[in-house]
Parts: C-alpha cells; sequence; structure tokens
C-alpha cells in the first residue's frame, strides 16, 4: 500500500510542478514499482543476509515471467508485436546474462553495482529520447487528485514510511521465519518474498488485459525484470558488496539458470508465436509451481543426507 501511495502522490506532485508525463512515466512510475523490492534487498544485504537480496530478485524475475504472465493468460490471450518490444526484449535477456555472469564471477562489487545503474540510467534516457521524438508511443499516467498540495506530500511521506516499515518487517519475518522451519534465506527469498513482491505486477497485469491492453502486461513484466536486475542489484551492491560466498551454491547451480532459462524461453514465444494464450498459461504456471517443489524439495533432501550422515 505503501508503494501505491508514493507512486500516486509522486505523480500528482510531477504534475503540479509540470515535469512532462514522459518523464513521469520513465522515472517516477517505473522506479516507485520497484521500490518495495529495492529496499527489501537493501535491507536485508545490510543485515547480512544477501541470499534473500539475491533471491528476491531471481525470484521475482521467475514468478513474473511463469506465475504472473501464466495467470493472466487465464483470463485474456496475450498478444504481441515484436516490432513494439525487441528493445524491452533485448534488455531483458542482456541484464539477466550480465546478472548470470556475475553471480558466477563469485562477487558483485560496488564498481559492477555503479556500472548496473549506469546502464539502466542511459536505458531510460535512451526510451525517453526515443519517446519524444514519436518512436515509442507512451500512456498518459493518471494519479488521484488530492484536495490539497499538502495532502499529495503528506501520501508521499507516508507511503515512504510505509514501504520502508514493510521492507524491515519482510527481511525480519523472513530471516526468523527461516530459522524456526530449518529453510534457508535464499529459498525463503526465492519463493515466499519473490511471490509477495510480484503481487502487485500479477494485479496490474490482470485489470489490464480485462482491458485488452495486452502490450501493458507484457511491457510491465518485461519491464519490471530489467529493473530488478539493473536498479535493485545495482543499488544494493554499490550500498554493500554482495559476496556470493554468503549465498547457497544452488542459487549459481540452479536458480540463475532458471531466470536465464524462461527469460529466453518468453522472448522465443513472443517473437515466434506473439502471444501467450491460455494453454502457454497453464505450462508457464505448472513449470512455477514444479520450480517451487523443486527449491524445497532439493534442500529438504540435503538436509536428510546430512542427517544421515
Amino acid at each position: 500500500k505503501g508503494g501505491d501511495w508514493t507512486i500516486d502522490a509522486a505523480v500528482y506532485l510531477a504534475k503540479k510542478f509540470g515535469i512532462s508525463p514522459l518523464v513521469i512515466g520513465f522515472t517516477i512510475v517505473a522506479f516507485g514499482t520497484s521500490l518495495p523490492e529495492l529496499l527489501v534487498s537493501v535491507n536485508a544485504n545490510l543485515v547480512g543476509s544477501p541470499g534473500i537480496a539475491i533471491g528476491n530478485v531471481i525470484g521475482s524475475n521467475i514468478a513474473n515471467i511463469l506465475f504472473v504472465l501464466g495467470v493472466t493468460a487465464f483470463f485474456a490471450t496475450l498478444t504481441a508485436v515484436p516490432r513494439d518490444l525487441i528493445r524491452d526484449i533485448v534488455m531483458m535477456i542482456l541484464a539477466s546474462v550480465l546478472m548470470t555472469g556475475l553471480m558466477l564471477y563469485g562477487h558483485i562489487s560496488q564498481l559492477a553495482g555503479m556500472s548496473m545503474i549506469g546502464i539502466l540510467i542511459a536505458y531510460v534516457i535512451w526510451q525517453y529520447t526515443m519517446a519524444a521524438k514519436g518512436k515509442i508511443e507512451v500512456e498518459d499516467v493518471e494519479a488521484p487528485e488530492y484536495s490539497h498540495f499538502w495532502h499529495g506530500l503528506l501520501f508521499l511521506f507516508l507511503g515512504l514510511i510505509g514501504i520502508a516499515a514493510g521492507a524491515e518487517f519482510l527481511v525480519r519475518g523472513a530471516k526468523v521465519s527461516a530459522t524456526i522451519i530449518g529453510v534457508p534465506e535464499d529459498v525463503i527469498g526465492l519463493s515466499v518474498i519473490a511471490l509477495g513482491t510480484s503481487l502487485p505486477e500479477l494485479s496490474t497485469c490482470i485489470i489490464a488485459a480485462m482491458k485488452k491492453q495486452s502490450d501493458i502486461v507484457i511491457g510491465n513484466v518485461l519491464g519490471s525484470n530489467v529493473f530488478n536486475i539493473l536498479m535493485i542489484i545495482g543499488v544494493t551492491a554499490t550500498i554493500k558488496p554482495i559476496e556470493n560466498a554468503a549465498i547457497a551454491p544452488q542459487v549459481t547451480t540452479l536458480d540463475i539458470w532458471v531466470m536465464l532459462g524462461v527469460a529466453i524461453i518468453l522472448s522465443a514465444l513472443l517473437l515466434v508465436f506473439k502471444k501467450i494464450n491460455k494453454p502457454m498459461g497453464i505450462i508457464f504456471v505448472a513449470g512455477y509451481v514444479f520450480y517451487i517443489g523443486l527449491i524445497y524439495a532439493l534442500y529438504l533432501s540435503k538436509d536428510i543426507v546430512s542427517i544421515a550422515g
């Protein structure tokens, strides 16, 4: 809810100051929708739980494709125009490959984090330039009207507090839950936290799909995955380097490859079939359920082996 208040109030204030809808769409809304995930990952890494930070991003990207698009396809067939999506598809694949390379390298330094932020800024500026030239269509961003200017400021302040408090509660709860049930923090990040932070995208996509706005649905998921990697991992690593030694080995041997694999599969489906229909959606959701069951089963089997040993 804090994220909703923050975005609505920020858009309202930006329009009050006469800021271009293009700037609002490419900055406030784009960054604002990833703010909850950002604070969760930064907070987790600062308190010594990089597994939650990494798992949140990898798990969210997997959930966005398999779960969000899969469930949304139940409500309406998602059609794609490859020409309009090619830039976002390429960017998502490149960001996923970069993330995979850094995870295999074993260390995401502050320099790497700042480079990721720089790539994202360049990408946003390029998008803005193309939109300003009319080469990219951008819908006007709507925001609620507040009865007074100060009400907008109040809700912006309350929204930011809500996000910060929610991130703190989520990380603390994840650490305690992981300890109680004996499941590594990485698995909690890949599953519970990742799915929770993807629910806003799910509601947005379902509403857009029912309005026959497939381009918004697919664009939302592609853009969210790019921002998750470049902004969240970039900012998190810039504040404090991420050491893979503190992350479960299975993240680099399985989870990161699943993230890259589903990104490639989605891209191929969009470019070849130009749609995501209900049967594909069923396969996506089934694949997601299988993946979540697999990561829990693998960690459980390790515990059984260690106990037997």
